[in-house]
């Protein structure tokens, strides 16, 4: 499985999914134009790195800013992350937020609240 990296924009974050390392990032705004275009294919080679491989995922998503299609496909992301955890394998979500972000730290737990196998971490970021 190759590694996918894309830059972020103005309405979509940045995109580092390491299927090799593990590790898989979201990290800036989504809020694109059509989030199905987006995310449809992250979705798609998530799938298939489960079906492939068996080693450990650590998925961080560090959003300020999302909206509710965004929102969906995210969960859509989660939702086969929750399943290979109850599968049995190694899987966490580390859910980023900035200090004082309320409203970002609401979303993750809220996110948080349909996992019952995947490892959810909160984790508030302080500004350097």
């Amino acid at each position: 499985m190759d590694r996918i990296q894309i830059p972020a924009t103005s309405r979509s974050p940045l995109v580092d999914f390491d299927f090799p390392a593990g590790r898989l990032l979201l990290r800036g705004e989504s809020y694109p134009e059509d989030a199905a275009a987006f995310y449809g294919p992250l979705l798609q080679a998530l799938r298939a790195c489960l079906e492939e491989e068996a080693t450990p995922l650590t998925f961080e998503v560090a959003l300020s800013y999302f909206n509710s299609s965004s929102a969906k496909a995210l969960m859509n992301l989660f939702m086969p992350l929750e399943e290979a955890a109850e599968e049995g394998r190694a899987v966490t979500i580390r859910w980023l937020y900035a200090e004082g972000d309320d409203t970002i730290a609401e979303a993750g737990e809220d996110f948080a609240a349909d996992f019952s196998h995947a490892r959810f971490e909160m984790v508030q970021e302080t500004a350097a």
